[in-house]
């Protein structure tokens, strides 16, 4: 687990975390640039795909992917540019509207795919197979728990 310094005597969690996600956000980023995809869109066309039929509204899709809504917008926006999503409105509640993945955006997806698992499967052999099993759960259990919300 080696490669490069780095500061071992840090002790805050946020600035750790933030170094690392920046790290494996650029390594994700350039396996996914021949696609034309961030790992951001990416994980969110995923997202859709794994909803199928079921398309979520904005602010169903911003908490499932632990995004405020400004955000998921400005990465939203370029995804509806290029004819990979399009937001409807939702036949529930007019006000809303619903995250469509569009016939581009789901083989976008499925072509990005392989770029991706590429790339999960270097990180696993850099990382170590336990290594990568113990950090994604503990990532997702940090993610989803309510406890460190802000609100």
């Amino acid at each position: 687990m080696g490669g490069g310094r780095h500061n071992a005597n840090s002790t805050c969690s946020a600035v750790a975390l933030r170094k690392a996600s920046r790290r494996l956000s650029q390594f994700y980023d350039t396996a996914l640039a021949p696609a034309g995809l961030t790992v951001t869109q990416y994980s969110l066309l995923t997202e859709l795909v794994r909803r199928g039929e079921n398309a979520p509204t904005v602010t169903e899709l911003a908490e499932a992917m632990v995004m405020d809504r400004s955000g998921l917008g400005h990465t939203l926006g370029p995804l509806e540019r290029d004819g990979l999503i399009a937001l409807a409105v939702d036949s529930r509640d007019a006000r809303a509207r619903n995250v469509v993945l569009t016939v581009r955006g789901k083989a976008l997806q499925k072509h990005a795919t392989a770029f991706w698992a590429r790339a999960q499967k270097k990180f696993t052999e850099i990382f170590g197979a336990r290594q990568a099993a113990d950090l994604h759960a503990t990532l997702l259990a940090i993610a989803h728990d309510e406890r460190l919300s802000s609100s």
